[in-house]
């Protein structure tokens, strides 16, 4: 017995000795999924809109106060542009991003001059707009910027080696990912305390791995990613 307890850490014999596996509430459950489904939707084909299609909230009212607060967009009064218009720019701007892990760090000099030439560079220094009336040409451009950056990603992995195992072990430790939730503490919701306009006062969300998750029309919806505390 004092063998056995030797190769075991006192936190693994408690659990074993005293804790049980809980069974998690039906939509806890479905939360981790809606959020490991959307990192496997993105490493097929490193494709944010799909992803985001697939398992964001479909509320308008919403995903327009998820782009106005996590789009850094700037200062500018936003109440004039439509929906469509903003919530595009927001998708774009998260595509760009996206794009940019799988060249993330070079190892050289040489590569980050082969990864960032000054075309590419100039989508990642781009600034919002100065004035509401710029904004739809604003996200125009965004959309060539992601057209641009992704041919660039595809010409560089054609052309060396290096950038398309980058690519393939990005889209790999995104295909493998697991998300389960604990097996022995239930998973509780929190409130929103009324900070924001994404949640209402007093609604009911998940904080998950950086994604924050809600029950709509009967289905667990993301309608937040902490991009930069999820990612790096």
């Amino acid at each position: 017995m004092s063998l056995l307890l030797s190769s075991i850490s006192p936190p693994s014999i408690y659990r074993q000795l005293f804790s049980h596996q809980v069974k998690q509430p039906r939509e806890v459950v479905e939360a981790f999924r809606v959020c490991e489904r959307f990192e496997r939707l993105l490493g097929e084909s490193l494709d944010f809109d799909r992803a985001y299609e697939s398992t964001f909230t479909k509320n308008m009212a919403r995903r327009r106060a998820i782009a106005i607060a996590d789009g850094e967009f700037g200062n500018l009064d936003l109440t004039a542009i439509d929906d469509v218009t903003l919530i595009n720019a927001y998708k774009s701007r998260m595509q760009i991003l996206y794009l940019l892990l799988p060249l993330a760090s070079p190892d050289t000099n040489e590569q980050e001059l082969l990864f960032f030439p000054p075309d590419i560079k100039r989508i990642f220094e781009r600034e919002p707009p100065s004035t509401t009336q710029e904004f739809r040409s604003y996200g125009a451009q965004l959309k060539r910027d992601v057209a641009n950056l992704r041919a660039h990603l595809e010409q560089l992995a054609t052309l060396h080696p290096e950038v398309a195992e980058r690519i393939s072990k990005f889209k790999a430790e995104a295909l493998s990912v697991k998300l389960r939730p604990p097996k022995y503490s239930i998973v509780k919701p929190a409130y929103d305390s009324g900070r924001g306009e994404v949640l209402n006062k007093g609604e009911a969300y998940y904080d998950i791995n950086g994604y924050t998750v809600i029950r709509e029309g009967g289905q667990m919806r993301i309608v937040g990613i902490r991009f930069f505390s999820r990612l790096f």
